[in-house]
């Protein structure tokens, strides 16, 4: 599994910290935005792109509040994505509605909440069966 990672200079020092964290838990990390994107849009969209490359790679992106990242890649055909800032949420988003990206603010969430989050988001599998109808509804807004 690729877990791709990007932020806004807002949310430089969260993602790092994670980065260290998942490649600690030998996670396949890859970090497209090392120094910060002056946006959340662009780190946004250098994530997207990554996973619509790849089916099986996962997301995680920073900015200060996580709602502006969430808001950009939810304007992307094809992704699911959750603004999270609780464990149960971010595994909840996986399990039932198959999201493959989450935002975290970096304002909003310290060092060991961020971990817990990003393991339970990493660790839990989507359930499919009627949880599927949501996620193509989902799928055919665009």
């Amino acid at each position: 599994m690729n877990v791709i990672l990007g932020t806004d200079k807002n949310g430089l020092t969260l993602k790092n910290m994670i980065k260290q964290f998942l490649e600690e838990k030998e996670f396949n990390v890859l970090d497209v935005t090392a120094t910060g994107a002056d946006d959340f849009i662009e780190s946004t969209a250098a994530v997207v792109k990554e996973i619509q490359a790849d089916d099986a790679s996962f997301g995680i992106l920073f900015d200060a509040y996580g709602a502006g990242s969430f808001m950009a890649a939810t304007k992307h055909p094809g992704i699911i994505a959750a603004e999270v800032s609780d464990e149960r949420s971010a595994y909840m988003t996986r399990q039932h509605n198959n999201a493959r990206i989450i935002t975290l603010g970096s304002e909003i969430v310290g060092n060991e909440l961020a971990r817990n989050i990003v393991l339970a988001f990493l660790t839990s599998h989507y359930d499919g069966g009627r949880h599927q109808i949501r996620v193509d509804m989902l799928n055919k807004m665009f």
